[in-house]
């Protein structure tokens, strides 16, 4: 069992289901699938908390009904949401508009700028996940790195240019597009640093490659029936940050993230399904 601390986004999700695949100009049906909680701190916490782990989210939420499910929702489903910061105003919905294959499509709106406070106390925690655009993520990061050598730091790779000070980075290979051009162990420690010891670019069903200083491996998709995509990408990232916690070897953890991630897109639903939750009984 390990103390997590997750900085991710946790949403109401609305679900569009419309009747056939999206394209420019179409004209398309839908059927409401009504609100569901949503967003990489549950969906990646969730698992975790299954895992038996210790699970505390920073996010932030609007001061009105929404944000009160949200936390509700979120709290009785077992993530510690006492970081989570209420700001003035209206939590907006994310719009999931997904298509028969289970592909998703999100609309959402810019969201207010969530600034960090100041770091907590590194030494109760085992591992720091990023996932979030919070202004201040890299400061904890490089924190949480020199207060306690023994907290293992994971980070995704930013939708911009921002630094991401961690042990692991993890990027998909969409994310990679019009960047990397380069070696991609020497991309990654640009923007990790020298603390870096993987790069984790996933591929979907093609698997996974895992970069480090020693070379490079790929790991095997775990293939399975996707009903719903959504959530794959953070149940894939609970799955490696449980294997880290339990000291498994890198391609171990990441195997471990490709059965995660194959429970999710399995599921009708954001947060991972009642398969994973078996498994992990």
């Amino acid at each position: 069992m390990a103390n997590i601390l997750l900085l991710a986004n946790i949403n109401c999700d609305r679900i569009l289901m419309l009747d056939k695949p999206l394209q420019t100009g179409g004209r398309f049906h839908y059927q409401d699938g009504g609100l569901r909680l949503g967003g990489g701190g549950a969906n990646t916490g969730l698992g975790l908390v299954w895992a038996q782990h210790n699970v505390s989210l920073v996010s932030e939420v609007g001061s009105d009904d929404i944000g009160d499910w949200i936390l509700a929702k979120a709290s009785t489903l077992g993530l510690d949401c006492r970081l989570v910061h209420r700001f003035v105003g209206n939590t907006c919905e994310m719009l999931l508009v997904m298509t028969p294959d289970g592909e998703r499509t999100i609309i959402r709106p810019q969201r207010p700028i969530f600034e960090l406070p100041a770091p907590p106390d590194w030494q109760h925690w085992d591992a720091f996940y990023i996932n979030s655009s919070a202004k201040g993520a890299g400061a904890w990061a490089a924190d949480a790195m020199v207060s306690n050598p023994n907290c293992k730091v994971i980070s995704q790779l930013a939708k911009d240019e921002r630094n991401r000070p961690c042990h692991v980075l993890i990027a998909s290979i969409t994310d990679m597009q019009g960047r990397c051009n380069q070696d991609p162990w020497r991309f990654a420690q640009a923007i990790a640093g020298n603390a870096l010891e993987y790069f984790i670019v996933t591929d979907g069903d093609k698997g996974a490659m895992v970069y480090s200083a020693a070379g490079e491996q790929h790991v095997p998709a775990v293939i399975a029936d996707v009903v719903d995509t959504t959530g794959a990408g953070d149940a894939y990232a609970a799955g490696v940050i449980h294997g880290l916690c339990e000291q498994m070897p890198i391609t171990d953890a990441m195997h471990e993230g490709a059965l995660w991630a194959s429970f999710a897109v399995a599921t009708k639903s954001s947060i991972p399904g009642e398969a994973l939750k078996q498994y992990l009984a």
